[in-house]
């Protein structure tokens, strides 16, 4: 059926947005503004192609892609939190130095290859009884082991910001840093290990497009949705639950844009499908009225001295 085809690629394609704009969610919270996440996005499938090609295990190549976010994520932690750095300004250094030590790394490993190198991706894995249920079963449960580990991390991540004590110290770092350093807590490690453990959640949201998705790697595989996800989680207002929703609502517009694409159907240009997601992008944050923004996001913490 078309719509069971359709909510099934919606989900499939929301699904490294919901773990990008989770782990933007968790670091902003913080007051640290992922800006490098396009870079982290493509540098994590290169990781994951990387690894999964070398090794030829599908489940190292995950591996060696949340190890290559986390790194690109330490160098930019490092400057923007330890050093006071600008974030905007070293986000986007580090999303133009991607660009081009993706393919040298690429060229460098695999040479240039008369035809793409390609992997298996992973396979979808029906879920027993649950894969059975019309229309819905075929469509959410009949997905690649990403997919479900992005709907779980949604809750837990919930759980985690708003019921914890984990939470608390995250969410009062970005309100309110001069009372979390009263405590005793050293908000410059807060804010780093937050943004360690989202660059490896972005690392492997990137490790989507080339082993759970194409099952390649090219240099324009991400294609702006780095930028998506960070959108999603303005428009989600940092909430884990608003980034799930806004990640939805992309992946259908993505899904809607690729089904009419191998549909034949001609009267809508083509470049114009492709640009769907990025429009509904742009509509979506202007039409948005109220952000719910922590309070000292983007700006580094000084410890004054006594």
């Amino acid at each position: 059926m078309i719509l069971t085809g359709l909510l099934a690629r919606a989900l499939q394609m929301s699904t490294p947005l919901m773990i990008g704009s989770l782990a933007e969610v968790f670091a902003e919270r913080t007051g640290v503004m992922i800006i490098a996440i396009e870079g982290i996005f493509l540098l994590g499938a290169w990781g994951g192609f990387v690894g999964a090609y070398l090794s030829g295990n599908l489940f190292l190549g995950l591996l060696f892609a949340m190890f290559v976010g986390t790194c690109v994520a330490a160098i930019y932690g490092v400057m923007t939190i330890k050093l006071k750095q600008h974030q905007i300004v070293t986000g986007t250094a580090i999303n133009i130095f991607a660009v081009g030590i993706g393919l040298y790394l690429y060229r460098v490993l695999f040479g240039v290859p008369l035809l793409p190198l390609t992997v298996d991706p992973l396979r979808n894995i029906p879920l027993p009884f649950l894969s059975r249920i019309p229309i819905i079963g075929e469509a959410f449960f009949t997905q690649n082991i990403l997919t479900y580990i992005a709907l779980l991390l949604m809750p837990i991540g919930c759980w985690i910001l708003f019921r914890t004590r984990l939470g608390l110290i995250i969410r009062s770092t970005g309100e309110n840093p001069e009372a979390v350093d009263s405590a005793g807590l050293n908000v410059e490690k807060v804010r780093l290990l937050t943004v360690l453990a989202a660059g490896a959640m972005d690392g492997l949201a990137g490790a989507f497009y080339s082993i759970g998705f194409l099952g390649l790697y090219t240099n324009d595989i991400i294609g702006g949705r780095g930028w998506i996800a960070f959108a999603i989680c303005f428009l989600g207002n940092w909430n884990p639950m608003g980034a799930f929703l806004g990640a939805l609502v992309f992946g259908l517009a993505d899904a809607t844009a690729i089904v009419i694409q191998t549909s034949g159907f001609k009267l809508i240009p083509n470049e114009f499908l492709i640009a769907i997601p990025y429009i509904l992008t742009i509509i979506a944050t202007i039409s948005r009225k109220h952000f719910n923004v922590p309070a000292v996001l983007g700006t580094p913490y000084i410890k004054e001295r006594k």
